[in-house]
């Protein structure tokens, strides 16, 4: 019996995205390409871990926004927005089973139309495919939800389009660092709901790595 994707190599892997046994070879160069993968394949999860294991930094100039320059630390007094902002990703990206890619497209636009708020230009840079549309809309979403729930908060400083620049920024680099390029890759949307659960729990409040 053969491998239903090489017809030549033994099966020694069951695949739950393929229904039935695959080679190890078809597992490893098929992954996350032409393998639509669940994130909680055993062997997704080994080869994830041994990616991070294995990565090297991003250069510099390599990073998103590289003239952006997000001094250590800093980041951290905008915890509430990055929450927000990440939830907001992967739980859109859910819904209508995105990939990494669609949500670097999604982050990339909207970070686009907040640097151009930022110059006192108001133009929007929505997305052209559906899906990271799908996902710039919820992020709209929620940013215009906060703003409006600032308002309503005596004494409580508003939201500056800087910082929301900023944040979008930010997250746009851990998806560099986190997502491993493959077409149908998720490395980076499991990253962030592994970073920020769906529900915040009411006692122990979320606690942003920056490092």
């Amino acid at each position: 019996m053969a491998c239903p994707i090489c017809h030549t190599r033994k099966p020694k892997r069951f695949c739950p995205a393929e229904g039935e046994k695959i080679c190890s070879i078809c597992c490893g160069t098929a992954r996350e390409v032409t393998i639509d993968c669940p994130s909680d394949c055993p062997y997704l999860i080994a080869a994830r871990r041994y990616e991070r294991e294995h990565r090297q930094p991003v250069p510099a100039d390599q990073l998103p926004f590289p003239e952006v320059r997000i001094a250590g630390g800093s980041i951290e007094q905008y915890e509430e927005l990055i929450v927000l902002l990440s939830r907001a990703v992967s739980q859109a990206a859910r819904e209508i089973r995105a990939v990494d890619d669609d949500a670097v497209a999604a982050l990339t636009a909207m970070a686009e139309t907040y640097r151009t708020l930022g110059a006192g230009i108001y133009y929007e840079h929505p997305p052209e495919a559906l899906l990271a549309r799908e996902i710039y809309a919820g992020l709209a979403k929620a940013v215009a939800d906060l703003k409006q729930a600032q308002t309503q908060r005596a004494g409580f400083a508003s939201l500056k389009d800087g910082d929301i620049f900023l944040v979008l920024v930010f997250l746009l680099r851990v998806g560099k660092t986190e997502t491993n390029g493959r077409s149908r890759s998720r490395a980076f949307l499991d990253f962030l709901r592994s970073w920020v659960p769906a529900e915040k729990p009411a006692t122990e409040p979320n606690r942003i790595v920056t490092a």
